[in-house]
């Protein structure tokens, strides 16, 4: 395993607070920094990676189980292992840092390389999606992923600019198509990839099922903590726990009470940012936010109540 040392580990090990001999999920693997982390707590640790990189990486270790599925897919594979249920789930969203800083892979606006951004390293590269879907589309993504309001003028320009194949390439388009200005603006590029990286590997899809999933097998009392680094993650996040814990909207007598389901979780805590301190060490980490939800005894949304 690598050394890297993921966003707010502190933090998420804390509120999952451990107790040796449990099992708990790792539901993003990466370079193995949680992991490392709870099997040091005791823990028997059950960890995804959709990415056969990320597995193939790593170092065996006792008390670890390495799964090369969808965070998504949990619920089958524990199944599989009669590994259920199990005492906590964590979730740090995204790219790993391996990923980014492999310029090959094709996530980094900062170094050259071909435009893949594939997270299994399997289906289509983003290549072939910029030089085949139509200007439409593209915008779309652009504006609903990458949350750009320019998302037409980039889109007309990606179109204007194909075939594309490189990463530096793409970013290059991007950034003259709006007059970007280094040290001045904010990088545009930044957006555009992140737009289409999410819509490439079904990033929200995976975290909607990733969550139910958690639902499905934690155990009374076991620990749900989800790290996110941007507002569309942490909003499907914040959204589902706050339905789940029985935050919702109650309705009135014009508009009837959206369900009547007993909770499935109940918050602890408020939603935790980095510290100075870290984000000043990890420029990484500035944007992260962790949301920590306990499960109740009551049966899961997601299978009927």
């Amino acid at each position: 395993m690598s050394a890297h040392v993921p966003v707010l580990l502190d933090e998420v090990i804390d509120a999952m607070a451990i107790q040796p001999g449990e099992r708990h999920v790792d539901g993003t693997f990466g370079a193995g920094g949680y992991t490392r982390a709870m099997l040091a707590k005791g823990a028997r640790v059950f960890a995804f990676d959709r990415d056969p990189d990320a597995i193939a990486a790593a170092s065996p270790a006792e008390n670890l189980i390495l799964i090369e599925r969808r965070f998504s897919e949990m619920e089958e594979a524990l199944a599989e292992r009669d590994a259920l249920p199990v005492d906590g789930v964590t979730l740090d969203i995204g790219v790993s840092s391996m990923q980014f800083d492999q310029a090959e892979r094709g996530f980094s606006v900062q170094a050259d390389g071909p435009l893949d951004m594939r997270m299994e390293q399997a289906g289509q590269t983003a290549a072939e999606w910029l030089n085949t879907a139509d200007e439409a589309e593209i915008a779309d993504v652009i504006y609903d992923y990458g949350e750009e309001r320019r998302s037409r003028r980039i889109a007309r320009a990606i179109v204007a600019a194909r075939p594309l194949s490189r990463t530096l390439e793409l970013a290059s388009v991007v950034r003259k198509s709006v007059g970007y200005i280094a040290g001045k603006d904010k990088d545009p590029a930044v957006q555009v990839f992140q737009a289409i990286r999410i819509h490439l590997n079904r990033e929200l899809d995976e975290l909607k099922g990733g969550l139910e999933a958690a639902e499905r097998v934690l155990a009374p009392g076991g620990r749900l903590a989800v790290v996110t680094f941007h507002s569309l993650e942490d909003r499907l996040v914040k959204q589902f726990l706050r339905d789940r814990s029985g935050q919702a909207p109650a309705g009135s007598r014009h508009l009837p009470a959206i369900n009547k389901r007993r909770p499935s979780f109940e918050a602890v805590g408020k939603a935790v940012r980095p510290s100075a301190r870290e984000t000043a060490a990890n420029p990484r980490a500035r944007s992260a936010t962790l949301r920590v939800a306990r499960r109740t005894d009551a049966k899961a949304w997601s299978v009927g109540a």
